[in-house]
């Protein structure tokens, strides 16, 4: 796919590659760098501390934490920071962003947070109790008041708790008086319940899950089978990350990863392929059965009379057999009518051919780089030639840059395909043809495919050097100039891929007024984000 203005960068000669060399840089290019693989690694540190992985056996852990930080900030019961939480859903800092904005009481109001005071007429004070839900007397031990000073007896209170539960509504119950908002205290809820071991546990795994159902920045990892994790992003929630089952995947819609594709680009292209609607749309418009053989015939011209590969004569106007001698205006022994083609019909079917042309050109690139992917990626065929250069008795024995070499390969011809599907979408009419004029369309789709090439080129060159055939005993100068050459080119395919992303944001989506709604995971040199294990905090747990 390289073309020859690639050759700038490498032209692929053993004799004559003297590695990238800056302009006006005489030192030329520095394969590594102590400073900038220290600043990559602290980078690469950064990410995986915002990306943690919540087992089932830290779930708990993780949801208490948030839980006892907003009880501490607030002089709260644990059930009051569980409604405060599930409402701003599990975002402390906006909780605390809204509390410094409208106060304390104007945000238990909004909440439906009641607390706890002294009523004048006590329950327990009074020997019998009258229940407004049953209107059956009830002793002052049968009767069980809220914080909102609202009481019913316990049966009520257990039937109502038991409906709203199997409803799917345990996260926020509201008490059952008439026009009260006021959240019910979960303790009392789980002491009227108990006698139901189903219900009790559905109301304890509801509450549970809540952390991750209700959260923006836990959410279920999408492996099948499911491997029992939720992964957790502090900072970006338009990121790629992967989970500790190996699984990489779009935090943001939970597809496979599609940067630089934004999620919205992605359904549609997922919709689009898996129906292949737009060849479907072209068949259906524009061909006809035959009548013989029954396989779809396309009109090419004006003339009526069209004739199958099978050599069954047909009219196209009705699509029944006829006999082959005909005029442009009618056909012997026919008589369903004369018919012209119009200049609106022939527009309509030009436009569906150009539509399916330019679908058939980004798919078949998209699924050619896609077929390579898989056997560029080939692990046992990576670790098998790693493991034969091993075997040789040389001085250096560390052959990770062959590993890193196939890794680098592998995210960025993963990328190349993914910048298909969006090109087909930035560059067409479907969501972008009222914000550029096509006059800026073009200028704009030549800056993206001449980047586009020329990191297609590069990782093509790469690929190239990866599959050199190395001897049974390659000399250690060999393996030297192989060792440099998948180096640079590593750098240098690094370098193109961030600048066709700086393009994409700053250039392509960035100037749009939409291009806010079609935001994609940020490049990671290092790959994706790799979560990290969820630290179990003992007190968290014991609180």
């Amino acid at each position: 796919m390289a073309d020859d203005g690639d050759d700038e960068f490498y032209d692929g000669g053993d004799d004559d590659y003297d590695g990238y060399e800056e302009e006006g840089d005489s030192e030329g290019f520095v394969v590594s760098d102590d400073d900038d693989d220290d600043c990559i690694a602290a980078a690469a540190a950064r990410d995986e501390a915002d990306v943690k992985v919540i087992t089932k056996e830290s779930l708990l852990a993780a949801q208490k934490a948030d839980l006892q930080r907003v009880m501490d900030l607030f002089s709260l019961r644990e059930h009051h920071a569980r409604t405060l939480l599930i409402h701003f859903r599990w975002d402390v800092h906006k909780l605390i962003s809204v509390f410094v904005e409208n106060g304390a009481d104007r945000l238990y109001s909004l909440v439906g947070i009641v607390l706890p005071k002294d009523f004048p007429s006590s329950v327990s004070d009074l020997s019998t109790v009258g229940c407004q839900i049953c209107f059956e007397e009830k002793m002052s031990s049968e009767v069980t008041m809220m914080d909102c000073g609202h009481y019913f007896c316990k049966g009520c209170w257990a039937e109502y708790f038991i409906v709203q539960i199997q409803g799917g509504l345990s996260k926020r119950i509201r008490c059952m008086a008439c026009k009260c908002n006021a959240i019910c205290d979960e303790e009392k809820i789980r002491d009227l319940v108990s006698f139901n071991y189903g219900i009790a546990k559905k109301f304890e795994n509801s509450l549970l899950e809540s952390y991750i159902e209700d959260n923006d920045k836990v959410k279920w990892c999408p492996s099948i089978p499911h491997c029992g994790n939720a992964i957790s992003v502090e900072s970006d929630g338009v990121c790629e990350v992967k989970c500790t089952c190996g699984l990489e995947f779009c935090f943001g819609c939970l597809s496979e990863g599609h940067s630089p594709c934004s999620c919205f680009m992605w359904r549609l292209w997922v919709k689009k392929c898996s129906d292949d609607s737009e060849t479907s749309k072209w068949v259906t418009e524009n061909t006809k059965p035959c009548p013989k053989c029954f396989k779809p015939v396309a009109k090419d011209g004006g003339c009526n009379h069209v004739t199958c590969v099978c050599g069954q004569s047909m009219c196209w106007l009705c699509g029944g057999p006829t006999g082959r001698s005909h005029t442009y205006e009618s056909i012997e022994g026919h008589s369903c009518g004369r018919y012209k083609k119009e200049d609106g019909e022939q527009k309509n079917t030009e436009r569906a051919r150009r539509r399916l042309w330019r679908y058939t050109h980004y798919f078949s690139h998209y699924t050619a780089h896609k077929d390579s992917l898989k056997l560029e990626s080939a692990k046992e065929k990576i670790m098998h030639r790693i493991s034969k250069l091993e075997n040789l008795e040389y001085e250096s024995r560390d052959y990770s840059w062959l590993l890193d070499g196939f890794n680098r390969l592998s995210r960025a011809r993963r990328i190349l395909a993914y910048s298909y599907p969006f090109a087909y979408y930035m560059f067409g009419d479907e969501l972008f043809a009222k914000e550029m004029t096509e006059s800026d369309k073009a200028i704009k789709q030549e800056l993206f495919e001449s980047q586009q090439q020329q990191f297609a080129g590069m990782v093509e060159k790469l690929s190239q050097a990866l599959e050199e055939k190395i001897d049974d005993k390659p000399t250690e100068d060999k393996i030297k100039q192989v060792r440099r050459t998948v180096l640079d080119l590593s750098l240098l395919t690094d370098g193109l891929c961030k600048k066709m992303y700086s393009c994409i944001e700053n250039d392509l989506l960035g100037p749009l007024s939409t291009g806010t709604l079609h935001q994609i995971a940020a490049y990671q040199s290092k790959g994706v984000k790799k979560a990290s294990e969820f630290c179990i905090s003992f007190q968290a747990i014991s609180t």
